[in-house]
């Protein structure tokens, strides 16, 4: 006979994907069941602790677990892809900024015989200054998490990338606990995704049971710092069409554009989880993009306004052209799936 608190165990366990089910729901039941006085099981309920881990455990089983059918191991490779080439994004996009930031400060100093940068930090009161402080410092700790995670150091690269993307947050907190004057909300909600989602991409589908992070391209540091090069030179080179996504969409395009033409002028087979992961990032960046502009285009130069224009087109372009490579490379896979078990 059935128990209630067997029947919410299974109830939570529902869960879990299918094929982890059968295979294991019977003993996980048995286990959570095992110290528990039967004449209590009709008053008694699962844990928080238990259904958080059933939960986590779900997420693991998802996104390609050890035994996972071919469907799940294909989803969580093109989530760790996700996670890892945005992370680099944020990565390159915080470096760039400080450098360049830095710089300018430097010229100013000394033309004008003083750091303006110091402004933000000084003179508004301990807290002002503290949150001043960690708006600046801690988008650097994408790159921790970047380099954390190609040296397979996941519990740290999960412990940098969540409070590197706090300071997104301030938008929405800030007018509710200060004197904050509230951001564009499309932006504002834009940019969190941007941050947020490979954030917890990265602590969902990086878990101890995935394959070991591969970098194409490249050693990680070579990519990185090529990232940071592409991402600097968009702006130096085009000041007047540079916004908050300029940099990251410009390296977007410039690697996405590099891994099409590998792939037709080498003539290798595309990565379908690959293909969606980048245009999934393409998709967030174009929104990213517009978002971005859109609140200005009634008092923007005409040269931000155009080069932004332009980068969108360039962007819906990739994108379209990642999600063909996509849909023609998961044809084919099945194809070969379906023609493997007919020989077996």
């Amino acid at each position: 006979m059935t128990t209630l608190l067997e029947a919410r165990y299974r109830a939570v366990l529902r869960l879990l994907p299918a094929y982890y089910r059968e295979a294991r729901e019977d003993e996980m039941v048995e286990t959570y069941l095992w110290d528990v006085d039967p004449d209590t099981q009709e008053q008694s309920r699962p844990t928080l602790a238990e259904v958080a881990s059933i939960a986590a455990l779900a997420v693991r089983t998802r996104l390609g677990a050890p035994g996972a059918p071919r469907g799940y191991a294909r989803l969580g490779a093109a989530v760790r892809v996700f996670a890892l080439y945005a992370v680099l994004l944020q990565a390159a996009s915080a470096v760039v900024d400080w450098a360049l930031a830095l710089t300018w400060a430097s010229n100013r100093a000394e033309g004008e015989g003083g750091a303006p940068i110091l402004f933000g930090f000084t003179g508004h009161g301990p807290a002002q200054g503290a949150l001043a402080v960690a708006q600046w410092t801690l988008p650097l700790l994408w790159t921790v998490g970047y380099f954390a995670l190609v040296h397979d150091r996941r519990r740290l690269a999960r412990a940098a990338v969540l409070p590197a993307a706090l300071p997104t947050l301030w938008p929405f907190l800030g007018p509710l606990v200060g004197e904050s004057v509230p951001a564009d909300p499309g932006y504002a909600v834009t940019a969190a995704l941007f941050a947020w989602l490979p954030a917890l991409a990265l602590c969902a589908a990086h878990h101890r049971d995935a394959p070991t992070v591969t970098v194409p391209g490249g050693s990680p540091g070579l990519v990185f710092l090529a990232s940071c090069v592409v991402m600097g030179a968009s702006i130096v080179l085009g000041p007047d069409a540079a916004d908050a996504a300029w940099a990251p969409a410009t390296c977007f395009a410039v690697g996405a554009l590099a891994w099409l033409v590998l792939r037709v002028r080498r003539g290798l087979p595309g990565d379908p989880g690959e293909a969606f992961a980048l245009a999934a990032l393409g998709l967030l960046l174009c929104a990213l993009r517009g978002a971005a502009v859109y609140p200005w285009l009634d008092v923007a130069p005409a040269a931000l306004i155009d080069g932004a224009l332009a980068q969108a087109a360039v962007l819906a372009l990739l994108v379209t052209a990642l999600a063909v490579v996509g849909v023609r490379e998961s044809g084919r896979t099945v194809g070969e799936d379906a023609e493997r078990a007919t020989k077996g």
